[in-house]
């Protein structure tokens, strides 16, 4: 048996084992078992690249160099995530995840770099598919690497959330394309590196426009879109590589993410191609911190009344628990209520929180039980039929304007109704606009009273009253 064809048998090994990651990743209850398949799939995948690197490309020392080469890459990798993944909040995960895809970003271009000078020897047609391959490679790669630096910078707060309003900024995107279109036939014909130095600008500006040119309300979307590059980027590695399980992975990554961003829009009555375009950061013609209303403030003792008094409560958390770390105590509130004979039910919007799922993940965190965390679509319609929605730190997910204001910049979002129930009890700092820079008219509806401060202190104040 040969070093390759064991290498190969690893590979559909690590491939299945991908595969069943996903569909774990895809339920609570197997998240956990889809970590571990994931985990032991790329670690397979690691000793099988390694393994046949060094067997079948180096003899003697430069096999020992090699090798030393590239475990001593892997653990200084290992040892930066490990730190990283330990000191990172809940909060920040999604910068966390937009910096990780623009390393596969940039790995792609380095790739598609050392693919352009390497000689190939190939010729005729096959030389063609290869100088293609390396132009793409290095396109797509560029693109996912500004776009990640400008997503983590946009979702770190180092830069501002508005969008970027050039002049003509469709154009300037679709003009990009077009050009990289000419310029790749250009390169399959004559492929000379100055082609490649100017596609690699222009992706790096792609990338950075793109991405710049999208607001706050769009980031959940720009993640899972991100994501789906970096799976591509890491497609076209492995066929410049030639190593099919790369191919593989990246197409897995390429094509979830590409779903995943798809699932994303439908959410917020979107077309792909208008979150490209600019998306709900485009700000609405008044300001957004401006009151349209007369709002009501309550105390936490009475909010503790009242759900005391209540026969159903939902709960629609947003980025505002994460932030305050408060999905340890509302878990606990919601423990207390359920134990007084109340029915308590979690509403999560599919765009809460800064990247799919975050929501989830923080109440699985706190212990909450899968099965009274619903989504959107499952909650909605029994909302009027609620004695009291708290609203913890979300904002535009629950807004009425999506609904009712066709000028909105987030008209004809779904959003939680939460404004259909009997009581509305809205926790926030103060009575600034959501990250869209979008009024919400459920602040001042007679069903709703805000209760001010940070949420985990507030809960907590709630859970003594109780």
């Amino acid at each position: 048996m040969t070093a390759g064809s064991v290498a190969t048998a690893a590979y559909i090994v690590a491939a299945l084992l991908f595969i069943l990651s996903l569909a774990g990743l895809s339920r609570h209850d197997t998240a956990r078992r889809g970590v571990v398949y994931g985990m032991i799939g790329m670690a397979l995948a690691l000793a099988a690249t390694i393994w046949v690197t060094v067997t079948s490309s180096w003899g003697g020392e430069q096999a020992a160099l090699g090798l030393t080469l590239l475990v001593v890459a892997m653990l200084v990798g290992a040892a930066i995530g490990l730190w990283r993944a330990g000191r990172v909040e809940m909060t920040g995960m999604p910068q966390l995840i937009a910096l990780l895809h623009s390393f596969v970003g940039l790995a792609a271009v380095l790739v598609g770099w050392n693919g352009a000078l390497y000689d190939t020897g190939l010729e005729g047609a096959l030389a063609d598919i290869h100088h293609a391959e390396v132009f793409i490679g290095v396109f797509i790669g560029g693109v996912t690497f500004t776009g990640s630096i400008v997503a983590f910078l946009k979702l770190s707060a180092r830069i501002s959330s508005k969008p970027l309003m050039l002049p003509g900024k469709n154009a300037l995107n679709l003009g990009a394309v077009v050009v990289f279109i000419g310029l790749t036939v250009w390169y399959v014909l004559t492929p000379d590196l100055w082609l490649l130095i100017v596609v690699t600008v222009l992706a790096l500006a792609l990338g950075w426009h793109l991405v710049a040119s999208i607001g706050g309300g769009d980031m959940p979307v720009v993640v899972s879109m991100l994501n789906s590059y970096s799976g591509w980027a890491a497609a076209a590695a492995g066929f410049l590589l030639n190593n099919d399980l790369l191919i593989v992975t990246g197409a897995l990554v390429g094509s979830s993410g590409a779903y995943l961003s798809y699932i994303m829009c439908k959410a917020m009555n979107r077309s792909f191609l208008s979150v490209i375009a600019g998306g709900f950061g485009i700000e609405a013609p008044r300001s957004g911190d401006e009151e349209i209303g007369e709002h009501r403030e309550i105390d936490a003792e009475t909010a503790a009344e009242m759900l005391a008094g209540a026969d159903s409560v939902v709960i629609t958390p947003g980025y505002g628990m994460a932030v305050a770390q408060a999905q340890y105590p509302v878990a606990e509130l919601a423990s207390r209520l359920r134990e007084r004979g109340v029915d308590v039910r979690f509403g999560i919007h599919p765009v809460a929180g800064r990247l799919p799922g975050h929501m989830n993940v923080l109440l699985a965190e706190a212990k909450v039980p899968y099965d009274i965390v619903l989504e959107m679509d499952e909650i909605n319609d029994d909302l009027p039929d609620t004695s009291v929605v708290l609203v913890i730190g979300a904002n535009d997910t629950v807004n009425p304007a999506a609904a009712e204001d066709p000028g909105s910049p987030i008209a004809g979002m779904p959003v939680l109704k939460v404004w259909e129930a009997e009581n509305v009890i809205v926790f926030k700092r103060s009575m600034a606009s959501g990250y869209a820079g979008v009024q919400n008219p459920l602040f001042f509806r007679d069903n709703a009273q805000m209760l001010f401060g940070d949420a985990k202190d507030r809960v907590e104040d709630i859970l003594r009253a109780l």
